[in-house]
């Protein structure tokens, strides 16, 4: 019944205040969530690679490189959206970054079969 009695006294005015104030404070939360989610990636990511034997981090790291072409796609669909500018130039500087990341990752796992073979 109290609230009942609050929600009548309050005005139109009071009540939009209050849906701004919820909506401005929501809209930070996809950062939050996003940083969340990237922390635990990373504390994840250093605990499993913290427990792979030495000998190991090369065949897994040449696997994640050539899985990491992915990002290219991503970065070719960023740089050809259209937009000019600051958005094209960080566009294209991700299609660099994401080559030089896939054509090393093939390079590495090349070199580790050759080595393999002998």
């Amino acid at each position: 019944m109290m609230t009942l009695l609050a929600l009548e006294e309050t005005t139109i005015e009071q009540a939009t205040e209050q849906v701004v104030d919820v909506i401005a404070q929501t809209q930070s939360l996809p950062l939050v969530i996003g940083l969340t989610i990237f922390m635990l990636a990373v504390f994840l990511g250093i605990e499993l690679i913290s427990k792979i034997p030495p000998t190991l981090h090369t065949p897994l790291m040449s696997g994640s490189n050539a899985i990491s072409g992915i990002t290219l796609v991503g970065a070719i669909l960023v740089a050809g959206n259209g937009a000019g500018g600051l958005a094209a130039f960080l566009g294209f500087l991700a299609v660099v970054m994401a080559t030089v990341n896939v054509v090393g990752g093939f390079l590495v796992t090349h070199r580790m079969l050759q080595k393999f073979k002998r």
